[in-house]
This record gives C-alpha cells, structure tokens and sequence, in this order.
C-alpha cells in the first residue's frame, strides 16, 4: 500500500478519526481507485442442474416439514435494510413536478401518444391515482388545505395533487425511505411496506414462546418515524396474530463511509476544503448482520412484499430454503464433529469431499486429492467451517441487478457467486456475452446459518472479499467525483460463504421498484 499520510493535513487526520476512520484504511480505499478495476471473472452462469437446485414436491415437502420441526430448537430472525430512499420510485413524477409548464392531462396524454415513455408513465399515475393505497391520505391532506382532489383530477390539473404527494406540503412521500409509504389497501385500512414485513414474519420466524423477531437498518433521520410506526400498528397485529414483535432497528455504521475522489483519484473536497466521504453502500449492513443474536437470519429488501391474498407461497418457500439450510448443516457440522474428533478415516474424507463437490460446488483439487490424510482432513474442515446461505432464485424476466453465476477467482479456484452487472468488464465481450447469458435473476431471497456446529457466532468480516468494490461515477457542488462502495452484502461481503442456490417461483418475488408498480395486479386487493 502506498503511504499517502503527507496528502492529509492535521485537520483532515481529525476529520477521519471523528468519522471512525485510520489513514490506513483511507489510504486502502485510495489503492483501490488508483489499481485495475476489480471485475470478476465469470466462467458461465448457474443453470438449473449446474449450480441451481430444483426442488420437486415431494421434497419441497420434507423441507417444510424438517424447518417446522428443527427450526423451532433454532433463533431465527428477519433483518430487512430499510434505509434506502423512495425518491426513485418517484422519478418521473420528480421530474415532472419541476416542469415550469405544470402537470396538465390533456398535454401528458399528447406526448403520450408522440412516444413519451415517461409521459405514458406519468398518465399510467394519472388514470390509477384512485388505486393506490396512499388515495385517502392525499385526498385528506388536500382538502385540510382547502383543495378539491376530485375537482382537480376532474379538470386534468395534477400539478397539486403530485405536489402534496410528493413534497413536505402533504405527505412527502419523496423524501422518506420505502418502508414508511402506504403500499397496499385492505378493507380495514392500508399498511405500509414495514407493516407487510411485520405480518409476514409472523409466518416463518415466531418462536416457541410466541416471539418474533425483526431487525431493521434504517437511516438515522427516519429512525424515531420507524419506532412510532413500530408502537402505532405493532400492538394491533400481535393482538390479530397471537404474537409480540421482538424488533431492532440499527444505522449504517459511519465509519463504513468510503473516501471520494476526483477524476484524477486525488481525495475530493468540498467548497469549504473538507474530504468528502459518502455511504459505503449496503455492503457495508455487514457487519449489521454480524452483530445479530440469531443461528437462523432470513434476509429480504424492503420493498418485496405482497398483500396478505399472495403470502401463503412466500411462508412456504421461507420454510423450503430453511428446511434445506438445516439439512445441508447437518451434513456439514457431521463432517467437522468426525474431523474434529479424529474419527474421521479415508471412506469418510472420501464421502466429505464428494459432499463438497455434488451438493456444496466446490472443486477439490487433485494436489488435495493426492495429499495425506492430515492434508486432507485440514482442507476440509477450513473449507466447511464457514457460514452457509441458501439463495432463492427465480427464473429471468428481465429485472435489472444480479445473478447467479460460476466465477473463477486470482488463485483459479471456482465457486458459484451473485454477481452484479457493475462488476462484470463491460470492454469484454466474452464477459458480457456470458452476463447476457443469465437464465436466472437474484430477488434477494436469502436464508443464512451465522453460527458454528457449537453455536458460536463466526465473524462474518472474515468472509467478505474487500477487492470486489463497486467505483462510480458522481457529482457534489457540480464538480465529477469517484465514489467507492464497499462489496454489496449478497455479492463481496458473501463471497467467502457457502452458497447454495435454490431455484423459487417468480410469486415470491414482486418488489415496487417505481410508484407505478404498486398498480400490478399483484399489489392490489382481490
């Protein structure tokens, strides 16, 4: 690593250190944007026999059956990062809502008709405003402000009825993360996407003593809404379910921030002269999921929720990809309990490394194969001593993000990975060629095992692999700038894990990535 201290003055070495930051770990952030770009070598994608599992009825069955009865001696727990802001959901109408010319029917639906994708979309709004479950709430807000939300979709004037919407005249629905927005319309009232996550969890993750526990990141300002959202509605769902939710709610730590540079990887500095540092990205909830008291962690994004009509499906897969969890473990912590104990002789290193080969993707090499006994028996435990995750996959349909695919690494070994199209070379075409080439899609649908054969929690950071950094390209006070985010949670910050990938049904999987899609037919009431 090169020394770069004489870069920084005194006050930018305070201004580290109060962010929870050494110069070592800048300076290593500062290597990375100076070296190559950190792109994985893709070998092929995983396809349905060749890296991804199907699983018939039968077995979908036993699954459930194994998680119902051995998940019950486990803690499980729910995390869902909820930080992330709603304002690009509202893309279009952002855009439209700073248009001088105002937000007129007649004049969306013409350019509408002249091929305007975003002014299909903005009529699309228009035409299902009465759909969406915040209906009532804007219409309330709009006439304790003395405006007639009929009266003004009736002459076309949407201008108003986008302002109150989105801006801190109504409800402000831009600014505030996903979790806090009405999603879906049910007879007794609506419920935010936080409140479908609540419910839902009720199905897979209430233990023995009723208790079901969530865990929540959330942006520091939007924190106190989430806990009174949290006192609010918690009570009237543990009165209807039978429950009492156990919920956390932690930050993206500070000190996960990553330094930014310009155009010629010098450190970026604002107006006033100070290092300019941003969120390292979701990789960084890490070590979040590090410090969770839980054996069992199901993983799932915010905004991947379904009304209570579609649930049952999303109950039953949770269970399946559990169920699989436990029963691979159990193979896993028999291995290291015989290896551990000594007991383990040439047909059970033998069976192990068929083990590891037909049902975990990892190749033994041959010097392994040919290595003594002690030779062996070390590279096996270190190879399954390590935490396991099991990833839903659902076929493509051409959601933009990752997928699952077979990835060589700098030493030649192959493990199967979820990889992001940002770190695939975009100057190769044989790389791009085998992105394109993807038959299934990550909906982040993950089941993860934390804890050792002796319960002991593994430390997480040991397994992330601090190379696979995304670089992009930003701008502050109209300046360009490089921003660094640290390897996504499901892509780097897994990378060392055991990953088994499980192919689920597209049901499963139905997030709300534009206001828009709140009007599918699966986000609305029967």
């Amino acid at each position: 690593m090169a020394q770069q201290d004489d870069i920084f003055s005194d006050e930018d070495i305070r201004q580290i250190e109060r962010h929870g930051l050494t110069i070592a770990e800048v300076n290593r952030q500062l290597d990375l944007f100076k070296g190559a770009a950190p792109y994985l070598r893709l070998v092929r994608p995983c396809t349905t026999g060749d890296g991804i599992r199907v699983i018939d009825g039968k077995e979908m069955t036993a699954l459930e059956q194994i998680y119902e009865k051995a998940g019950a001696a486990q803690r499980c727990l729910k995390f869902v990062p909820a930080s992330g802001a709603a304002s690009r959901m509202f893309k279009t109408l952002l855009a439209a809502l700073h248009d001088k010319g105002g937000i007129r029917r007649e004049t969306v639906e013409k350019m509408a008709r002249e091929g305007r994708k975003d002014q299909q979309d903005l009529l699309d709004f228009m035409n299902g405003i009465r759909r969406f479950a915040f209906f009532n709430d804007l219409k309330a807000t709009l006439s304790a402000r003395g405006l007639d939300m009929e009266a003004l979709m009736e002459e076309g004037e949407f201008g108003e009825i986008v302002r109150f919407l989105l801006t801190e005249v109504g409800l402000g629905y831009a600014g505030l993360p996903k979790g806090l927005l009405k999603f879906h319309e049910y007879p007794e009232g609506s419920r935010t996407a936080f409140e479908e996550h609540l419910v839902e969890a009720v199905f897979y993750v209430k233990n023995k003593e009723n208790r079901c526990p969530l865990h929540f990141t959330v942006s520091p300002e939007h924190m106190e809404k989430f806990r009174a959202l949290l006192d609010a509605a918690g009570p009237l769902y543990e009165k209807k379910h039978g429950c009492c939710f156990d919920v956390g709610f932690s930050i993206q730590d500070p000190s996960t921030d990553t330094i930014a540079v310009d155009l010629m990887n010098r450190p970026f500095r604002d107006e006033r002269g100070r290092l300019v540092f941003r969120p390292g990205g979701h990789g960084a909830l890490i070590r979040n999921v590090n410090r969770l008291d839980a054996d069992i962690v199901f993983i799932k994004n915010i905004d991947n929720v379904v009304p209570d009509r579609l649930k049952a499906e999303t109950f039953r897969w949770k269970k399946i990809l559990a169920g699989y969890l436990i029963r691979v473990q159990d193979r896993i912590f028999g291995y290291l309990e015989k290896l551990a104990a000594g007991d383990a002789d040439d047909s059970t290193t033998a069976e192990a490394m068929a083990f590891m080969g037909d049902t975990l993707g990892f190749r033994v090499p041959d010097t392994v194969r040919d290595a003594s006994a002690d030779q062996k028996r070390a590279f096996i435990t270190e190879k399954l001593n390590r935490p396991v995750r099991v990833c839903g996959m659902v076929k493509n349909v051409g959601e933009p993000g990752g997928g699952p695919f077979w990835v060589r690494d700098d030493a030649g070994e192959l493990s199967v990975q979820i990889v992001e199209t940002a770190q695939v070379d975009p100057d190769s075409r044989e790389q791009q060629g085998i992105l394109r080439s993807s038959t299934h899609f990550n909906p982040v649908d993950l089941v993860c095992g934390i804890r050792d054969r002796q319960g002991k929690p593994f430390d997480l950071l040991r397994y992330t692999d601090e190379k696979a950094v995304f670089i992009s390209r930003k701008s502050k006070d109209g300046k360009d700038l490089k921003a660094l985010e640290r390897p996504g949670l499901w892509n780097g910050a897994m990378a060392g894990w055991i990953s088994l990938f499980v192919e689920v049904p597209i049901i499963t999987f139905n997030p709300v990535k534009t206001v828009n899609d709140l009007l599918r037919r699966e986000h609305q009431p029967e």
